[in-house]
């Protein structure tokens, strides 16, 4: 569990199910789901101008064919399917690159790269995708992914493989941000839920191939055909989408646009969020917690963080996070219950390996089989949940329910025994599983039920970026926690198996050093064994506490009407609006523009 395997890790369900907002404060009739639904938009050119829109070729008043979904569903799986595969795609293949390329010190940046980019930029593809229109954006995230995975696949050196991930995790931020903006926009908020459990299915089966995929490349070809697999899947992706996606297009001027972008907002968010995960990356790694390297990356980190929400209240006009999306206490505890619940199962998601390997004494490969009840049994309870909120429009119990399971599963590894109990194991990964793929998508449609069609974006992206913090806050706590039990046991370890064994276990070594127990004899494996499990004893411990929190915020939630009509957002560079005398959302100067297939809501 090196750690370019933490990074890694952390990244490898950050494209996981996020869904926006939808108009609260009134009941709408009921109306049809169209591909291409209503964008009110403006351009930049003058007031009034109406929406470059395409249309989706649904029957007015009806609901888009079948095939016509699938035919959008499929590219949008298909690029959530990617960038999950991109992520555990490189695990096995990591010290083959690094020896390949000559370069040891490259080994932490082939992951950090990527989720530094990713994770920094992720608010950002938000605002772009509001002012320049869903169809653009998506087409250029997905070429610059490809463009980074053909910078990867023929990098000469480490410096060059390095930039190219960087590339990559721009480009997966807009994708992963995107997919999601465009179902949301595309489905109503009781429907999307359903087609939001398909991209998570998608992602599970990216993630748990990932790895063999790698390892099969990596022995029979070459390391560099885990990046030359992107180009024909991402390809097709691009061209699907090009031709059969249909979408409003506001047509913003480019010029027009980059003078609407938050470029102070940007800066501020970006520097913090780089400085504050170089900290989490580098503590007890490159240099100790208490170094003036980590505790000012730490600092001024969180002072820019701090500037930013100051820029966003005071100053931004087209702020990237508008702080409104947190005016109802109902939605706080949504995003509160969003963040603790990613942050306790992937949490989990990261350490059962560690478990595996170290307790059980299982292989990389074995440890990965390990937790595929755990991503098989989130992902089925995700679409599962999406379809019943389809059909009964309720979310609240749900959320409760998977609380509970969460809450459970994780508990009831405390009291996992030493000894190996694999029908145990699988049992209470599928709990936690359950639990934790319950409480994906039943908290956003909250967020959605409250704000606005305008917010779409927004609430995609803040929400993608506050749940990319939690679980990089959820990995290094649990390091933490697991580091200071394996430094207090260490003395013990020394007294058993002597000085020059037990310091490889010491507190910072011990995830690093997992392979060396399978060398030692029996006797003293046992009891090297002993303290890796009572050292992540208390790292469940932990996860329990906080499933504990997110249950707490889940009785803030409130129940909210989820409307079955499909609203679109506002595009264009010119977004202000006024709110009408019935209290429908129009343009400033301009009437509100929908396309051929939908129904006025007013």
């Amino acid at each position: 569990m090196a750690t370019e395997t933490r990074t890694e890790t952390i990244t490898a369900l950050q494209s996981a199910v996020i869904t926006p907002s939808q108009p609260s404060g009134r009941d709408s009739n009921d109306g049809p789901v169209s591909m291409a639904p209503p964008v009110p938009s403006t351009q930049s050119g003058g007031k009034g101008s109406s929406s470059d829109g395409e249309d989706d070729g649904a029957p007015a008043g009806g609901k888009p064919s079948a095939a016509r979904t699938a035919l959008v569903m499929l590219p949008l799986c298909l690029s959530t399917l990617l960038s999950a595969l991109d992520i555990t795609i490189v695990i096995p293949a990591i010290p083959t690159i690094v020896a390949s390329l000559g370069s040891v010190a490259g080994y932490i940046w082939i992951g950090s790269a990527f989720i530094l980019a990713s994770t920094a930029t992720t608010p950002l593809w938000g605002t772009v995708a509001d002012i320049w229109g869903r169809k653009p954006v998506i087409l250029v995230a997905i070429a610059i992914f490809l463009g980074g995975s053909l910078l990867c696949a023929l990098a000469p050196s480490i410096d060059a493989l390095i930039a190219g991930r960087v590339v990559q995790g721009l480009g997966s931020a807009g994708m992963g941000t995107m997919v999601n903006v465009i179902i949301c926009d595309s489905f109503s908020v009781r429907d999307r839920g359903l087609y939001l459990g398909f991209t998570s299915l998608a992602h599970a089966l990216g993630s748990a191939i990932g790895p063999l995929v790698g390892g099969v490349l990596t022995e029979k070809a070459d390391w560099r055909w885990c990046f030359w697999i992107n180009l024909p899947i991402g390809g097709t992706v691009l061209v699907i989408l090009l031709f059969f996606l249909k979408v409003a297009n506001p047509g913003t001027p480019i010029v027009a646009g980059l003078k609407k972008i938050d470029w102070t907002g940007g800066a501020l968010v970006v520097g913090s969020v780089l400085m504050v995960l170089l900290a989490l990356d580098f503590g007890d790694v490159v240099f100790p917690w208490s170094s003036a390297t980590v505790i000012n990356l730490l600092v001024f980190g969180v002072i820019a963080g701090a500037l930013f929400f100051v820029n966003e209240w005071k100053f931004a006009k087209e702020p990237i996070i508008p702080l409104h999306l947190f005016s109802s206490k109902s939605a706080v505890a949504a995003y509160g219950v969003y963040v603790f619940n990613f942050y306790v199962f992937i949490g989990m998601l990261y350490y059962l390996p560690l478990y595996s390997q170290a307790v059980l004494g299982a292989n990389a490969l074995t440890s990965g089989i390990y937790i595929l009840p755990l991503i098989v049994a989130s992902s089925l309870a995700a679409a599962f949940v999406g379809f019943f909120i389809q059909k009964t429009g309720s979310y609240l119990g749900i959320m409760y329910i998977g609380q509970f399971l969460s809450i459970l599963g994780v508990g009831l590894f405390i009291y996992l025994p030493f000894e190996r109990s694999l029908a145990r194991l699988f049992i209470f990964e599928i709990l936690v599983g359950v639990g934790g793929g319950m409480n994906i998508e039943p908290p956003l449609i909250a967020v959605q039920a409250i704000n606005s069609a305008r917010d779409t974006a927004a609430v995609v992206s803040s929400m993608n970026f506050a749940r990319s913090i939690a679980i990089a806050i959820s990995i290094v706590v649990g390091g933490v926690i697991f580091q200071n039990e394996m430094t207090a046991a260490n003395p013990a370890l020394v007294t058993q198996i002597g000085a020059e064994l037990g310091r490889q276990f010491n507190g910072d070594q011990a995830t690093a050093k997992v392979e060396v127990i399978n060398e030692l004899p029996d006797q003293q494996q046992g009891v090297v064994r002993q303290a890796y499990f009572h050292s992540l004893r208390d790292v469940w411990i932990m996860y329990v506490a906080f499933a504990g929190l997110s249950l707490l915020f889940n009785v803030f939630v409130r129940a909210h009407h989820l409307s079955t009509e499909n609203k679109g957002a506002v595009l264009g560079a010119d977004r202000e609006k006024t709110v009408g005398t019935d209290g429908n959302v129009e343009l400033e100067g301009s009437r509100e523009q929908r396309l051929p297939g939908t129904r006025s809501t007013s």
